[in-house]
């Protein structure tokens, strides 16, 4: 059985703020504990209470729904709601759940919910156990669900890496290499070149410095990644 996630509406708005409310109140494992129309008595509240779930207006007198986000000591799960479009950009960086464009509608409001509750599970599941088969990431301003499996290789462009999939199918995501290495287990995801990151499960061949993955890709491994190869020849 799900968890029932506890739920906090910010929104200046009385009747914006009003629906969110009933639309928490009508779907299952979710609990309204809190509706603020102001910004700061919210920021108060949350750092002083556990929260799962917070819909918060961007656009609000006082402090911004994203000053207020970025000011929060324990963040919980985050679905921007606003009636502007050009806040999208902010929303992705606070890697948000999901972005909900006023006025919102029931169906839409289920879908971001579920959204976050596969994320609350991908990540109760994380800390229980080492072993997990997919992962989360943000692109297009969306929460993508990512199968391990389905992962061929990661290559850094810059601030960006891009996630190479099974049957040519590719997803960008802002994030530094680094941090995307730490998304992976170790055991089956390796370093062989300062842009690129490889699953081991699909390893074709190795040709000296030059790695065939099973789909045909050839790609290279630099000089400060040798070992990796090494240890595979060993193995």
């Amino acid at each position: 059985m799900d968890k029932t996630l506890k739920c906090v509406v910010v929104d200046d708005e009385p009747l914006a703020a009003a629906l969110i409310k009933s639309y928490v109140e009508a779907t299952d494992n979710l609990e309204i504990r809190r509706v603020f129309e102001d910004a700061i008595a919210a920021s108060e509240y949350l750092n002083n209470h556990q929260t799962d779930l917070l819909f918060l207006d961007i656009n609000m007198p006082d402090i911004t729904g994203i000053d207020l986000f970025k000011s929060l000591e324990n963040k919980p799960m985050l679905i921007f709601t606003t009636a502007y479009k050009n806040f999208a950009f902010e929303g992705f960086e606070l890697e948000a759940i999901d972005y909900l464009l006023k006025p919102i509608d029931y169906p839409r409001f289920k879908k971001a919910v579920n959204k976050a509750k596969e994320f609350y599970r991908y990540q109760t599941n994380k800390q229980a156990t080492d072993f997990v088969e997919s992962i989360f990431v943000h692109s297009e301003y969306k929460l993508i669900k990512i199968n391990l499996p389905d992962i061929l290789f990661v290559e850094s462009l810059d601030d960006y890496v891009k996630i190479h999939l099974q049957g040519s199918r590719m997803v960008l995501t802002l994030m530094p290499l680094k941090k995307m290495m730490d998304k992976l287990p170790a055991d089956r995801f390796k370093r062989i070149h300062r842009s690129f990151v490889v699953s081991t499960q699909k390893i074709k061949a190795i040709h000296n410095r030059k790695i065939e993955l099973i789909t045909g890709e050839i790609l290279p491994v630099s000089d400060s990644y040798a070992d990796v190869i090494n240890e595979w020849k060993k193995g």
